[in-house]
């Protein structure tokens, strides 16, 4: 509970009174209504104080135009630690909130959509400029997709909307209304794709993008606009980059969803509207604005409802009698409600941003990002060890100037906020970053994180947890992948060849396995069979041959029983009796006799080589 949430404490009077003294002060009768007038004046104090807030204009920071000379420093990004403090490069702190909002501040949070009305057009353009049959620019042309009757238009140009072609027409009438118009097949499949990717080239401006529908883009901007020097500039900022890649774009910013889709498709050029004037932006805005499908549209049409203000003036039970049983789409009381911020509707990012990540703008376009990495590498690093956080995966994102994104990742086998080691994971690795034409951002995040904790382990001050090893790990899993490196693993049995395992290094943090002292250091992967010439009936053979030569037993110890797990072996399986030898040239092995005679599993016991002894 904040501050200006707490209330004055009031003394309520207990519904069940003990019998009192005769010398007690008994509660006055009006103490209740003073107390109820009390608690009604804070209410009524802490609304006029969230009203003036709305009210006030809000003050950006505006950085300098000009960068310095050099590599820029970095930034954090904005909404990507999920509550708490973030310093910033000047040393300021700023509360970072994400996540879902409370009710209290539902219309809080600052949403932005992006229409693109021309998306798949300006994608034909694109292609069709790179192809000897261009068309000329006033040529109407028209992209079609399969409809229930033959071919509908899908996208037009400028020229085919000023013969009057509009989508949703079949093929065979605008041929009719147009006859030197050209009939090309859009690509559904492609603009999807290409729309996913501007949608991840869009996190420039902040870390929660989505896709909305099959033409637009929905971003929550919350604490990212003072990067950009406010919500105006911001936009401004985005249509200018949507335009030099050939795209043109209607954008809004408002507090909802639905509020920011309407004003995007219907509001204007560039509308940015508060809080407090979110119900009088709406209110002229038509049905459709809604986000309904056009059957209930004509239903509201018919009723006489052609605004929104027209269908919120209307009882709120009348609708919901109307469209109880209606989806979201054909539910005009659930719409507006969305656009109202009375239920939420989150922007459903299609993977979660890094809880830390920095980032560094560059004055103009470059192709090698090596000389920005040991900046941000520090930035981060600085961050995580204000937290109390390790990185266990980092990822690299270059966003270029042709809307392309590329990414790359490196891993670590245990938490590591080092700058210098975390900049070593990416030798060798940057030249696999197609630069294109070049890029002017540059992220680095942390998209696995763990808790990290000092730890002294020693008198001298330093740290001997495995740390140089993990180090070791890390650069060898960059230099030759992660199925390359393997670290031992002890599991929870007592079969020697079961013992241990080898999974992949950077799945857990390697640790030193230490032997036992009456085991060898390696074992064999297979045991193998020895032919044994001379043997003893309690005890290990006299004398054997093993891979082709003689060994006489001059010094043995054990045995050392072992046996079978009888929920992981098969029946019938026979224990083992293992022996440490010791031939006449000084050698050592472990040997093992496969089960006693007699125990009714098996002919005579056969014995087999485990492992040497260094």
């Amino acid at each position: 509970m904040s501050v200006q949430d707490k209330l004055p404490v009031l003394a309520f009077p207990s519904r069940r009174t003990a019998p009192a003294p005769k010398d007690d002060r008994r509660a006055h009768p009006d103490d209740l209504a003073r107390a109820m007038a009390a608690l009604r004046s804070a209410f009524e104090d802490d609304a006029q104080e969230a009203e003036h807030q709305r009210d006030t204009p809000r003050h950006y920071t505006t950085e300098e135009a000009f960068s310095p000379i050099g590599t820029p420093r970095p930034t954090w990004r904005a909404s990507l630690k999920k509550g708490g403090e973030v310093t910033d490069t000047k040393g300021q702190s700023n509360h970072i909130a994400s996540g879902p909002a409370t009710e209290r501040d539902a219309l809080a949070r600052r949403i932005v959509s992006i229409y693109l009305p021309r998306f798949s057009m300006e994608r034909w353009d694109r292609w069709a400029t790179r192809q000897p049959d261009t068309p000329p620019p006033d040529l109407p042309v028209v992209l079609a997709v399969e409809g229930p009757h033959g071919p509908v238009v899908h996208a037009t140009n400028r020229a085919a909307e000023a013969q009057g072609l509009a989508a949703g027409s079949r093929v065979v009438d605008i041929r009719a209304l147009c006859p030197e118009v050209r009939v090309e097949f859009a690509d559904i499949a492609g603009d999807r794709m290409a729309l996913d990717k501007l949608m991840l080239w869009a996190r420039r401006w902040c870390p929660w993008t989505a896709v909305d529908g099959t033409s637009g883009l929905v971003m929550d901007t919350t604490g990212s606009d003072h990067l950009w020097g406010g919500e105006a500039q911001m936009l401004r900022e985005m249509e200018e980059r949507l335009s030099l890649l050939g795209f043109s774009a209607n954008l809004a910013a408002a507090s909802t969803h639905g509020a920011a889709w309407a004003l995007a498709r219907f509001g204007g050029v560039r509308r940015v509207v508060p809080p407090a004037a979110l119900k009088a932006e709406i209110a002229p805005l038509p049905t459709r604005a809604m986000r309904i499908d056009a059957d209930t549209e004509l239903v509201l049409k018919r009723l006489g409802l052609k605004t929104v203000a027209d269908v919120a003036a209307v009882p709120r039970i009348s609708l919901a009698r109307r469209f109880s049983r209606a989806g979201i789409a054909q539910n005009p009381l659930m719409r507006l409600d969305q656009i109202m911020g009375r239920v939420a509707e989150p922007v459903n990012a299609p993977d979660d941003p890094p809880r830390f990540a920095v980032q560094s703008q560059l004055p103009e376009p470059v192709q090698d990002p090596t000389p920005h990495l040991p900046s941000l590498c520090e930035e981060l690093c600085r961050g995580l060890a204000a937290e109390g956080y390790g990185a266990r995966r980092i990822t690299v994102t270059v966003y270029r100037t042709d809307g392309e994104v590329s990414t790359l990742t490196a891993a670590t086998a245990r938490a590591s906020r080092d700058p210098g080691h975390l900049l070593r994971l990416f030798d060798d690795k940057l030249e696999r970053i197609d630069p294109g034409f070049g890029f002017d951002l540059i992220t680095l995040g942390a998209s696995v994180i763990e808790d990290m904790q000092a730890v002294q382990t020693r008198l001298d001050g330093a740290v001997d947890d495995g740390a140089e090893l993990a180090r070791l790990v890390d650069r060898l899993t960059a230099r030759l992948g992660a199925r390359a490196i393997r670290a031992p693993a002890l599991t929870d049995s007592h079969m020697p060849e079961r013992a241990e395992v080898w999974p992949q290094a950077l799945r857990q943090a390697p640790r030193a396995v230490i032997p036992r002292p009456h085991r060898p250091a390696r074992l064999f992967d297979t045991p193998e069979e020895i032919r044994v010439l001379y043997a003893v009936p309690e005890g290990p053979p006299a004398q054997f041959i093993w891979r082709r030569q003689t060994h006489r037993v001059t010094r043995f110890a054990g045995p050392e029983r072992i046996a079978p797990e009888w929920w992981r072996d098969k029946p019938g399986t026979r224990l083992r009796d293992y022996y440490r030898i010791e031939d006449q040239h000084g050698r050592r092995y472990w040997i093992y006799r496969d089960g006693v005679l007699g125990d009714g599993r098996g002919e005579t016991p056969r014995w087999f080589v485990h492992g040497g002894f260094a």
